[in-house]
């Protein structure tokens, strides 16, 4: 027989107390005697109360909740971001809803599917804000705070880093490795801003040293292990002698394709990639541009705090730094 719900009628009737009481006790009001206080949490905690946020919020107007727009739960990247997002949201009382696309195109469907959860504010992530999800986020009566996405327009408060100056300096580091056939490695240069940004990083550091553009070293796959793996004999084929790769799944498909044909990682080629956990479990371990993963998670969430708050933002466009971390996959 299923356990009967406890409600606040149940827990104000408990503790002698009406239900304004028990809400204002909950909510943290000053408004209450140390002693009633005291009393309201005991028997709260005795009865194991735990109050819905959507009926909790029905007289203020608030759910406590967060929707997250997530484009794939597998991720290691988005995962990391995930992470950090939740922690503020535990510090600020807050629930998240997760909404995810499993690695396809988001669509407004999932901003809708929030919307009817009444949530108070969307966190959104992903390689690209189309024109489309833009003109959908900036329609909706709700705080939007994108994370590791940018859109051109900067429409919508964001937290990132650099990617130009991430990608240009992980492209001089092979360049100062004695390398001149450098390959990049990305999803679909044409459908991700974020992704434009790095490749002109990338441009820019092979311009400057005086190395022509080669269209056969420009490689556009999905973001997955998979169409990582299968690039690699093209990559080996293409007579690049290293590579970026903009994301850390397709770079240990590479990796590990490479290995699979013969080579050997620093010595007959060199890699680079993002900086999530997955950098650190392959072997080799691959260098990585280093980017504050949890940080703008947890930046993007506390701005989303502050504008559900009504509060002033000091920057609605904020870049954390980057950094390199030099791991097997690259020579010392």
């Amino acid at each position: 027989m299923d356990k009967p719900t406890i409600t606040i009628y149940d827990v104000a009737r408990e503790a002698g107390v009406s239900i304004a009481t028990v809400s204002r006790v909950m909510n943290g009001n000053a408004n209450v005697k140390p002693a009633t206080k005291e009393k309201v949490e005991k028997v709260i905690a005795d009865l194991g109360y735990r109050p819905n946020a959507v009926a909790r919020g029905l007289a203020s107007r608030k759910t406590t909740t967060v929707g997250l727009i997530i484009p794939d739960l597998t991720d290691q990247y988005f995962a990391e971001l995930a992470r950090g997002i939740e922690d503020v949201a535990n510090m600020y009382n807050y629930q998240i809803i997760l909404s995810s696309s499993n690695g396809s195109e988001i669509k407004n469907d999932l901003i809708d599917n929030l919307l009817g959860k009444q949530v108070d504010g969307i966190i959104f992530m992903g390689n690209q804000v189309s024109s489309e999800i833009e003109e959908r986020l900036l329609s909706i009566d709700l705080p939007v705070v994108l994370t590791g996405a940018l859109d051109t327009q900067k429409k919508l408060p964001s937290v990132n880093i650099d990617y130009f100056n991430a990608f240009r300096d992980a492209t001089l580091h092979l360049i100062e490795n004695d390398h001149r056939r450098i390959a990049f490695i990305s999803g679909l240069l044409s459908k991700y801003t974020k992704q434009d940004y790095k490749f002109q990083g990338y441009e820019d550091a092979i311009a400057q040293h005086g190395i022509n553009h080669d269209d056969k070293l420009i490689f556009q796959a999905g973001y997955t292990y998979e169409a990582g793996y299968q690039l690699a004999q093209a990559v080996k084929t293409s007579g690049a002698t290293a590579a970026v790769i903009t994301t850390d799944e397709m770079a240990a498909g590479v990796l590990n394709g490479l290995t699979d044909l013969g080579l050997h990682l620093p010595q007959d080629f060199e890699l680079i990639s993002n900086n999530s956990q997955l950098t650190r479990m392959t072997r080799p371990a691959m260098s990585s541009i280093t980017q504050p993963i949890y940080d703008i998670g947890a930046v993007s969430m506390r701005m989303l705090t502050k504008l559900m708050g009504h509060e002033e933002l000091d920057d609605t466009q904020i870049e954390l730094m980057h950094g390199f971390t030099t791991r097997d996959s690259t020579a010392k």
